[in-house]
């Protein structure tokens, strides 16, 4: 007899698991009640006019995955979604908090902000499209969430540099981050391949400099006009997503200086070209128009200088007549006290101009104000780097190369991404991924702003293989930025990603597929680095 009970109760309790909806990020409160809410073409979404935009998205993705087309009211006695600004939860700390309720004749989405709304609304629509659907109708399951993000930042970061996918991809990342709540888009628009953003007064930066990639130095040119950043920018906050961008300085400086070689401090053999020559007085004036032009481009207020890496091709600072001019007039004793000065006088250009900085874990101890001032911390064997970003007050990012770095393979048996070592990073692991570990005590923890993946694209020359990196580990990421510790679960994760895989397909994207990993296979590419290296 207590065997058949413990079956009955194994059973019950299986079913309920997998009628848990599928929602990624798991909200941090979920209540399941009895009954369903019938969404069908006679729904009405209430909404007043301040809401506008926000009903007109929700109105679009609804006839976009359902194809029902639903009427926008102001009131209404019919069953509705409900949209509304509450001062509910404005005492709250967290502008993104939301709250959503689901009875059989009424859904009522409210929060303090209209971002919070927002994520109320993405929350509704991913019950939608892991919904049943029954003639031309919906069944949404009677729930009550309350939610809000763990961390601020949620973000990703794309390098178009060395691969150039266009505007109508990076609209469909946007969607896909939209859909998991990410928050940040980074946007590496400069290195060495190619220099991708249109900058009027230096049109050289594109019409040369925009030629190559990663591959090919010969590809013809390929970049964003600003009629096009525009546009990706309006996309994105329709989406509540901040694009920042970067250009990157003083090293990874190749493709400009093939444009405009009078600003070069050169570079060596493996990368030539490399930097801007901190010692031409010059180059800080074209630098700073450079930055002002993107200032001004994109509203975030936000841009990311780099500050990484430039030993790689610094060799030909020790023998420039102006770097050695300068390091005598401004006491600089080695080239690293040089580059620390370039990006101190970069950095006040644009602090000038009431944006803040975004620089690699390489300038945590350059000395920059923390308060306008964010580091991201990229080096994972150098824990030093971030206790020193930490200790000093910035505000950081967290995107370590183990386990945050998309290039990277995630999967054992694959050839055509990175590895450190013999080490990569599978989706278990970025999911597990607990930022909060990373401090030594609440005051630190308070200056970790969130978490980024970096998807660098020396091994995605192809929108079938960035696809194939990207996708499910995006999930993976979203729910370790957004739902707090407490509340994750790693088995209950991958049966909840494993829903979402019929999405990916349906988009037409080519993704890993964890479960059955021959079922799409590792996208075959041209390799010019070894599978594992260390940089």
């Amino acid at each position: 007899m207590k065997k058949i009970l413990f079956l009955l109760l194994f059973i019950a309790i299986n079913a309920a698991a997998q009628q848990q909806p599928s929602l990624i990020p798991m909200p941090n409160s979920l209540l399941q009640k009895e009954g369903s809410f019938t969404l069908n073409q006679t729904t009405l979404i209430v909404a007043n006019q301040q809401l506008q935009k926000l009903s007109w998205y929700l109105k679009n993705e609804l006839l976009t995955f359902t194809k029902l087309s639903l009427v926008a009211v102001h009131q209404s006695e019919k069953p509705s979604i409900y949209l509304q600004l509450t001062n509910k939860g404005k005492s709250k700390t967290n502008d993104e908090a939301y709250s959503l309720t689901i009875n059989t004749n009424k859904i009522t989405i409210s929060a303090a902000t209209e971002s919070g709304l927002f994520y109320g609304i993405t929350t509704f629509l991913q019950l939608v499209r892991t919904a049943k659907a029954t003639n031309q109708s919906l069944s949404i399951p009677n729930l009550v969430i309350e939610d809000q993000p763990a961390y601020a930042w949620r973000g990703i970061m794309l390098d178009e540099s060395r691969a150039f996918y266009g505007k109508e991809k990076v609209k469909a990342i946007l969607d896909w981050m939209a859909f998991y709540k990410l928050n940040r888009f980074h946007w590496h628009l400069t290195d060495e391949p190619a220099w991708r953003l249109e900058i009027k007064k230096y049109p050289k930066l594109t019409l040369i400099g925009g030629i190559g990639n990663y591959l090919n130095p010969n590809a013809p040119a390929q970049y964003y006009t600003q009629s096009d950043i525009k546009e990706i920018i309006s996309y994105a906050a329709e989406r509540y997503i901040t694009v920042i961008p970067e250009i990157d300085m003083p090293g990874h400086a190749t493709a400009a200086n093939m444009a405009y070689p009078a600003y070069s401090g050169g570079g060596s053999k493996a990368h030539p070209e490399f930097t801007f020559n901190p010692g031409k007085e010059s180059t800080y004036q074209y630098l700073a128009n450079i930055v002002k032009e993107t200032n001004v481009l994109f509203p975030s207020g936000l841009i990311h200088l780099g500050g990484d890496e430039v030993s790689y091709g610094n060799e030909k600072w020790k023998t420039d007549p102006e770097i050695s001019s300068l390091k005598q007039k401004e006491n600089l004793k080695d080239d690293k006290a040089v580059e620390l000065y370039f990006m101190k006088r970069m950095a006040d250009s644009v602090y000038q101009m009431n944006a803040k900085v975004l620089v690699w874990d390489e300038m945590a101890d350059a000395g920059l104000p923390a308060d306008k001032t964010i580091i991201f911390w990229w080096r994972h064997d150098q824990p030093k780097q971030l206790q020193t970003a930490l200790n000093n007050k910035y505000q950081t990012v967290l995107c370590p190369r183990l386990p945050l770095y998309f290039d990277f393979v995630q999967d054992s048996t694959h050839q055509y991404g990175r590895k450190w070592n013999k080490l990569y990073n599978p989706i278990q692991n970025v999911y597990e991924f607990d930022a909060s570990k990373l401090a030594e005590n609440a005051e630190q923890a308070k200056n970790i702003l969130g978490i980024q993946a970096n998807l660098w694209t020396e091994t995605a020359p192809t929108i079938q293989r960035l696809d194939y990196l990207l996708f499910p580990r995006i999930s993976a990421l979203a729910e370790a930025a957004w739902t707090t510790n407490i509340n994750k679960n790693t088995n209950a994760f991958t049966d909840r990603m494993k829903t979402h895989l019929p999405l990916y397909k349906l988009a037409g994207l080519y993704y890993y597929d964890p479960f059955y990993p021959l079922r799409n296979p590792e996208p075959v590419t041209e390799r010019k680095q070894p599978l594992s290296y260390i940089d």
